[in-house]
């Protein structure tokens, strides 16, 4: 070898989501060996949704936390074994297990076949070249106010996350706005911050976001929404400090475009759109019909959420009926040269581009039964930390034990990544433990809804947010990279909040 050779540097492939996902379970199993399990006795509470439907929860009491005992009274440890037959839960078992579990009102199984179903209906709806279409007309009637694009759709994406709970349902959007970005000079991290994390911005600072605050006021006795003002205002800091985030990092990305952390990962919509750069694609008929029938798919959610309660398997359906009628469109009008068979082909492609997210939906719940499960009336490590948490946070001074309980939900959240599944398991003890350190119940309602939303933008073990990344072709590693900074931001924002309802007595 030459002296003046230059030596090949190693590139240090960072771990892969799944990977992540399956040394948590690791140590979740060491856990078991560590922490006793324990468990609650438990009640039905019943709170109403926004369209005046009572909804029932069954919740832990507070100050009723047993450990399992033994024949001699001793607490104990169940650590997991490595395999486990008849359907039981070992270290090996959390991937199958997780994928089963829950039903279709929840994780994992009904979330699963939501993404599935969602990602099958767009895939339905692409191959129409509607969206192709309707990217191109875009760009082309907005060059002169492309700027506003940022604001308008960040707020509009906010609101959804506010009023109906708007989570999931990014991922469909950000296969029309990843590419539309990248047209514009952006990059796919921007198509993201005005699409997801607007939703989550808006879903943690709500007033009335049915999944999150509602259940929350209505398991900690706090009537359904009260403290709208203070929200409101707290929304529309949020919001407007996640548009001037946005726009100076877009701005930044249009100077210098391999800045972007997904600039190599966006080669893939530069190229579809190079590819058709010089095609006419002509906003067809057809192409208006398809994308009405979306628009009004829209509707149908919200109307559907906010005045009859709809949850995943009614959405899902929505989703589905929109993409059948999209298909439909496409072949009557000979869309894309669609035909019959190719309805079924899109359905599966665009299925099999979200199996990845909804595999973490699954595996990730699989780190929830290894500790034992989410029930808090079967004993479970879960429950234990849970209990000790809510102890160790009355011993601090008032304040501090308000900002702990925002602390303690952000970390709750890797586990149990479900607004209204955290809200039921956590809020029983931390609203009681609210009142006994001198804080009121809002201010414990407002630390679960900021630190439930926020990290929703960056745990691995949330399979909207990887559905999201998914959808816009970012790896979820270099996703934290470029959103740690953003994160600090929140964090240090919503500390600030959390502190302020505390001197003002926010009730």
């Amino acid at each position: 070898m030459e002296k003046n050779s230059p030596r090949k540097i190693k590139k240090i492939e960072m771990p892969h989501t799944y990977i992540i996902i399956f040394f948590v379970v690791l140590f979740a199993s060491i856990l078991t060996y560590i922490v006793p399990s324990g468990y609650f006795q438990v009640r039905e509470t019943s709170y109403e949704d926004l369209s005046g439907n009572v909804k029932t929860r069954t919740v832990p009491i507070p100050g009723t936390f047993q450990y399992e005992t033994n024949d001699s009274g001793k607490p104990v440890r169940n650590g997991i074994e490595l395999f486990a037959e008849g359907g039981g839960i070992g270290v090996t078992n959390y991937a199958f297990e997780g994928l089963v579990s829950g039903s279709k009102w929840g994780s994992a199984v009904g979330v699963i076949a939501f993404i599935l179903i969602i990602g099958g209906a767009f895939g339905i709806v692409m191959k129409t070249g509607a969206i192709e279409a309707a990217i191109m007309a875009v760009i082309k009637k907005s060059r002169k106010t492309e700027i506003l694009i940022i604001p308008v759709l960040f707020i509009l994406f906010s609101l959804g996350g506010a009023l109906f709970g708007m989570g999931e349902q990014a991922m469909v959007f950000i296969m029309i706005i990843a590419p539309l970005m990248v047209a514009l000079k952006y990059d796919a991290v921007t198509a993201v911050m005005v699409t997801y994390v607007a939703t989550q911005i808006g879903f943690g600072t709500s007033p009335m976001n049915p999944f999150s605050c509602m259940i929350a006021q209505g398991i900690a006795g706090v009537p359904i929404l009260s403290g709208a003002l203070f929200r409101w205002i707290m929304w529309s800091f949020f919001t407007i400090l996640g548009i001037v985030y946005t726009m100076i990092y877009s701005r930044n990305i249009r100077k210098n475009p391999t800045h972007s952390p997904s600039y190599e990962s966006d080669a893939y919509f530069r190229e579809d759109m190079e590819a058709k750069k010089n095609i006419a694609v002509k906003l067809e008929l057809g192409h208006i019909l398809v994308l009405l029938i979306f628009g009004l798919t829209m509707v149908w959610i919200i109307w559907g959420v906010i005045t009859r309660s709809y949850y995943i398997p009614e959405i899902a359906t929505q989703f589905f009926v929109m993409g059948m009628i999209a298909g439909i469109i496409g072949v009557i009008f000979k869309l894309n040269g669609m035909k019959m068979n190719d309805i079924a082909r899109s359905f599966m492609k665009g299925s099999s581009n979200l199996l990845a997210p909804a595999l973490v939906v699954g595996f990730a719940k699989g780190i929830v039964l290894v500790l034992g499960g989410d029930n808090p009336a079967v004993p479970s490590v879960l429950n234990t930390v849970l209990h000790h948490a809510g102890k160790a946070l009355s011993d601090f001074p008032t304040t501090l034990s308000a900002w702990s309980m925002y602390l303690f939900q952000s970390v709750f959240n890797f586990f149990v990544v479900s607004g209204s599944g955290q809200a039921a398991l956590t809020m029983p003890i931390m609203a009681p433990l609210a009142e006994m350190i001198g804080v009121t119940k809002q201010v414990a309602v407002l630390a679960f809804q900021l630190g439930d939303g926020f990290t929703n933008l960056i745990v691995p073990t949330s399979g909207a947010l990887i559905g999201a990344l998914a959808a816009a072709r970012i790896d979820w590693l270099k996703w934290v990279k470029f959103q740690l900074k953003f994160q600090l931001i929140l964090f240090i924002c919503a500390s600030i909040i959390i502190i302020l309802a505390v001197m003002i007595g926010f009730k």
